[in-house]
């Protein structure tokens, strides 16, 4: 059985959302809720979407206020809403394969489940250090602003640790005009790097400078956030006048976004100099209930994904870049319907360009079969950037990367059994796609 041939290898995890402190402190988790629940918008969207306050879940509550068994209460009540959900599947291998529990949640189980997870924590290998080894953790990269010190990467690289945690250059915050707070994260930046980001030239060698800073520790890749992906290459005059224009407020909105669209460029451009590998995660609206955004602030559960047109939208970047060898980007979408009809014929062409995995509504076990079903005949399995978790979750991501490896095996199973190729061809994709792709596509 192709699984069992790759269920035990290493887990590469080159994009996520885990808190480095938590792997440089080291300290205990302090309980099942802020383990399961409170940091998962994959479960307490659900949970709100039926009614329940997302107050009652601890969300937006000083943790000291929070009361945890009945957050946990809350979520064992309900699990029946999680029936036919990918997140079920993570919490119930999390129950099973990490604690042990296989009593079914409900609510007459839910503090004697409760009180078993919390016993465990306290024990030392359920520390977040011991469960990176016990999940068999390659490499865990991390998501961060541009601004961060990484002081947590660099302890955590002191102590000689059997996995690499690295950080991801996320640069949304002085990248994009309409990002909220960016006049004062352009000026901050040019404290940072004593450059003056008023100018063109200035404001490149500083992104250049933190990006050179994220390297250091161990950084591959950037990562981009982009609501609808456009790219439009602009002469520095031009540029120029948009900056100033954003910088003194009097841009407009479309302003704005021209000066991101050729900032993605002058990214991409930077990847090709520097190697870090280029996500570009579109297809989002943010924070689509606006109320609940103001009280609670972003991630809350209320992005909902849009239609992407990626062949115009990338027109521009994939003929700056696109041709050159030394370019590495790493396309994601939540618009399946460009999956067949746009990027597999892109990354079928394009030689700096890779498919990224099934992304955050899609991460699913019918999400993957659509997905290997749409790119693969016209992109190949070697224009693939395997599987990455995406997770803020830190015991889901064995779960998610087994849901993976078990998805991949179906689907070349089911090409041996059609005659597309034999079982020794499709070994050896079924490694590539557990693991050689990750490692390959975000060069680690």
């Amino acid at each position: 059985m192709l699984y069992e041939k790759i269920r035990t290898l290493p887990i590469v995890s080159p994009h996520g959302h885990t808190v480095p402190e938590w792997f440089s402190e080291n300290r205990r988790f302090e309980d099942p809720a802020e383990l399961l629940i409170v940091p998962d918008h994959y479960v307490f969207r659900m949970l709100y979407s039926q009614g329940v306050p997302l107050e009652d879940l601890g969300i937006g509550v000083d943790p000291a206020h929070r009361d945890p068994r009945a957050i946990f209460r809350h979520l064992a009540a309900r699990w029946h809403l999680f029936l036919g959900t990918p997140s079920r599947g993570w919490l119930e291998h999390t129950l099973r394969e990490v604690f042990g529990i296989d009593d079914p949640l409900g609510l007459d189980t839910a503090d004697a489940i409760y009180d078993r997870i919390d016993a465990a924590l306290a024990r030392p290998e359920f520390r977040p250090v011991a469960l990176l080894e016990r999940f068999g953790i390659e490499v865990l990269a991390t998501t961060d602003a541009a601004l961060d010190d990484l002081v947590p990467h660099a302890a955590f690289a002191a102590g000689g640790h059997g996995t690499r945690l690295v950080p991801t250059f996320r640069p949304d915050a002085v990248l994009d005009p309409r990002a909220a707070g960016w006049g004062t994260s352009m000026a901050r930046l040019g404290e940072i790097t004593g450059e003056d980001c008023t100018t063109l030239s200035g404001w490149r060698a500083a992104l250049a400078a933190r990006r050179a800073h994220f390297i250091a520790h161990g950084a591959t890749a950037t990562d981009h956030a982009i609501e609808r992906l456009e790219t439009e290459w602009l002469g520095d005059t031009t540029a120029q006048g948009l900056l100033d224009a954003c910088l003194s407020g009097r841009a407009d909105e479309a302003e704005k976004r021209r000066l991101y669209n050729h900032m993605l460029i002058e990214m991409a451009q930077m990847s090709v100099e520097d190697g870090l590998v280029m996500q570009l995660h579109a297809g989002s609206m943010r924070g689509t209930n606006r109320p609940l955004t103001e009280r609670f602030g972003p991630d809350k559960g209320a992005d909902i994904p849009l239609a992407q047109d990626w062949v115009r939208g990338a027109d521009a970047l994939l003929n700056r870049v696109g041709n050159n060898p030394a370019a590495a980007i790493i396309a994601f979408t939540l618009d399946e319907s460009v999956y067949s009809r746009e990027l597999a014929p892109m990354a079928g062409h394009w030689p700096a360009l890779r498919i990224g995995p099934p992304w955050w509504f899609h991460d699913s076990p019918n999400g993957i079969r659509r997905y290997l079903d749409a790119v693969v005949e016209t992109a190949g399995y070697w224009n693939l950037a395997g599987f990455n978790d995406d997770t803020r979750a830190l015991m889901s991501i064995p779960a998610r990367h087994d849901m993976w490896r078990r998805a991949v095996a179906a689907h070349l199973e089911d090409q041996v059994a059609a005659g597309a190729f034999g079982m020794q061809d499709a070994e050896q994709v079924a490694e590539w796609l557990a693991v050689g792709a990750a490692r390959a596509g975000y060069r680690l």
